[in-house]
C-alpha cells in the first residue's frame, strides 16, 4: 500500500506539473497517471486502496467543499438571486432531456435507460469547478457580479439534484414503479443539508470562541464533523433525504458569516490540504476508468456527449436571461458548467452492478464523458477567464 501511495503522489505531481508546463490542466496529467497506474493498464495500485477509492475520493471532496464554504460570502450569493437558484437544476434538466431525445436514436436504448444515462452524465464536477472558482475569487475575476460564487454554489447543489434523480430512475428500472417519495427527497436533501450544516457550524463556532484551540486542531475537528455529516446522509434513506456534502459546505458558510477572519485562516489550512487531496482524487478517478470500455465507444457515443453538452449550455443560457451578465460572462458560465469527473466515476458503474441491460453502455458513456469534458472544461476555464471576466484589480 505504501508503494502505491508513493506512486500516486509522486507520479501524479510530476505528470501534473509536466502538463501544466504544456499549458494543459494539471488534473489531466493526474487522470492520465491514474489510468496508467490503475488496474486496466499497469495495475500498480494496491487493491486495498482501490477498494477504499470511493471513501478516499469523498474525503477529497469534503476538503474542497469545506474550503469553498469558508470562502463563500452569503451576501454575494444573495446578490445573484434567481440565476443562482436556477443554475442548481435547470442545466442538469436540459442535459437529461437532451439524453432522452438523442440517446435512443444514437445508441438504440430505451427512454428509461436514456433517462438513467442522463442522470449519470448530467452531474458536473465540484472537484474540477470549485478550486478554479476559488482561484478566480482570489485573483479578483468576476467578483463584481459574483460569478464564481454563483457557479460554485450551483455546481454543488446540481450534484445532489442529479444523484436523487438517478436513484429514482434506477429504482424504477429495478422495480417497475416510482413514487412521489423519490422526488420528495430532492427538496428535503437540499433543505435539511443546508439547515443541518448551518446549525453544526454555529455549534462549532461557539466551541471555538469559548475554548482556546489552535487553528490546526480546529481543522481536524471540522474534518471529523464533516465525516459524521456525510455518514449521517446514509441514515436518511426512507422518506426524507439529507445531503451530507451540502451540509459540509453550509457549515463553512456559517462560520464565514459570523467570523470571516477565522474562516480566512481556516480556509488557508484547507488550501494546503487540497494540494495532496487533489492528486489523490484525480489519480483515483483515472484509476476507475476502464480503458477497454473507452475503446469500445464509437463515433455515436462521442456525438451524444457533445450533443447533450449543447443542451446543458442552453440550460445555462436560460438561467442567465434577463441578468446583468454580458455575452462573454454567460459564455464563461457555460464553460464552467462543462466538466464531469467524480460523480460519473462514483455512479457510472452502478447500473451494470445492478444488472440493468444498459449497464455496460451507460458505463462506457460515463467513462468517455470524463475523458472528454474534464480536460476540455478545465482548459476552457483556465484559458478564458482573463478574457471573458472583468477584473476588480487595478
Amino acid at each position: 500500500m505504501l508503494l502505491s501511495l508513493a506512486l500516486i503522489f509522486l507520479v501524479g505531481l510530476v505528470v501534473g506539473e509536466v502538463f501544466a508546463k504544456l499549458k494543459l490542466p494539471k488534473l489531466l496529467g493526474m487522470l492520465v497517471t491514474g489510468i496508467a497506474l490503475g488496474p486496466y493498464v499497469f495495475n500498480l495500485i494496491d487493491s486495498t486502496i482501490l477498494e477504499a477509492s470511493t471513501e478516499l475520493r469523498q474525503i477529497a471532496l469534503i476538503i474542497i467543499l469545506t474550503r469553498a464554504g469558508l470562502n463563500l460570502n452569503m451576501s454575494d450569493l444573495i446578490k445573484v438571486g434567481r440565476p443562482a437558484i436556477l443554475m442548481c437544476f435547470v442545466p442538469a434538466c436540459c442535459e437529461i432531456l437532451g439524453m432522452v431525445l438523442l440517446a435512443p436514436a444514437l445508441l438504440g436504448i430505451t427512454l428509461l435507460d436514456a433517462a438513467i444515462m442522463g442522470t449519470v452524465i448530467a452531474a458536473v464536477s465540484p472537484a474540477v469547478i470549485v478550486p478554479r472558482m476559488l482561484k478566480l475569487m482570489e485573483d479578483g475575476y468576476g467578483n463584481n457580479k459574483s460569478i464564481p460564487q454563483m457557479i460554485m454554489a450551483g455546481a454543488s447543489v446540481d450534484d445532489v439534484f442529479v444523484i436523487v434523480l438517478f436513484t429514482a430512475f434506477t429504482g424504477l428500472a429495478k422495480s417497475g414503479n416510482i413514487t412521489l417519495v423519490h422526488f420528495f427527497k430532492i427538496p428535503s436533501s437540499i433543505i435539511l443539508g443546508i439547515l443541518g450544516g448551518f446549525l453544526v457550524g454555529q455549534i462549532l463556532l461557539t466551541l471555538f470562541l469559548k475554548l482556546s484551540i489552535r487553528n490546526t486542531t480546529k481543522v481536524i475537528i471540522i474534518l471529523s464533523v464533516s465525516f459524521l455529516l456525510v455518514t449521517l446522509e446514509h441514515a436518511f434513506t426512507r422518506i426524507v433525504g439529507f445531503s451530507g456534502l451540502l451540509a459540509v459546505m453550509a457549515m463553512g458558510i456559517s462560520i464565514q458569516q459570523k467570523k470571516p477572519d477565522l474562516a480566512r485562516r481556516l480556509a488557508s489550512k484547507f488550501s494546503k490540504l487540497w494540494i495532496g487531496a487533489e492528486v489523490l482524487l484525480f489519480v483515483l478517478v483515472g484509476a476507475s476508468v476502464n480503458i477497454s470500455y473507452a475503446l469500445k465507444a464509437g463515433v455515436s457515443t462521442i456525438l451524444l456527449i457533445f450533443g447533450v453538452l449543447l443542451f446543458r449550455l442552453t440550460g445555462v443560457y436560460l438561467c442567465l436571461l434577463k441578468t446583468e451578465l454580458n455575452a462573454k460572462e454567460r459564455l464563461f458560465a457555460g464553460f464552467a458548467y462543462m466538466p464531469k469527473a467524480t460523480v460519473q466515476a462514483a455512479i457510472g458503474g452502478l447500473p451494470l452492478a445492478l444488472g440493468l441491460a444498459s449497464g455496460e453502455i451507460i458505463l462506457t458513456v460515463a467513462v468517455i464523458s470524463i475523458i472528454i469534458t474534464a480536460p476540455i472544461g478545465a482548459l476552457l476555464i483556465d484559458g478564458s477567464y482573463r478574457k471573458l471576466l472583468a477584473s476588480d484589480r487595478v
